[in-house]
């Protein structure tokens, strides 16, 4: 999970109950970093790193949908990110597979994780959008 602040935590659910969150490990930009490459985003995270040190005010976020996400099962389109808050969403993570600029019609499914770009405000919302509605 991203923060507002920077802060990115590792949140662990409960298999048997995946609304109960077991552990929380906060990790530093480097584990954070580590972990997306494992999971199999190694160049979008380089591009974004890349355009961070060129970019003033640029960041971009990591944002898990959860089971609970009100857009859960529900299209990238439903959510208009773009629209409510002027972020953008570049890829989102399933599995262990990037998929890159995902369109409208793009299904969110809980255990995504998907990538943002904008400036914090933005992010933020698009975290807040994606845990509230």
């Amino acid at each position: 999970m991203s923060h507002r602040s920077g802060r990115r935590d590792l949140i662990i659910y409960d298999r048997d109950d995946p609304d109960r969150a077991c552990e929380s490990v906060q990790l530093t930009d480097e584990e954070a970093d580590a972990l997306v490459e494992l999971l199999g985003a190694p160049r979008i995270v380089q591009r974004l790193n890349a355009l961070h040190r060129e970019v003033e005010g640029l960041v971009s976020v990591q944002i898990p949908v959860t089971p609970s996400s009100p857009y859960e099962g529900r299209t990238l389109g439903d959510a208009r990110i773009r629209t409510r808050t002027g972020a953008s969403v570049v890829a989102v993570v399933r599995g262990g597979q990037v998929h890159a600029s995902p369109t409208p019609d793009f299904v969110f499914r809980a255990g995504d994780v998907v990538v943002v770009v904008g400036d914090a405000e933005n992010t933020g919302a698009v975290a807040d959008i994606l845990a509230d509605g």
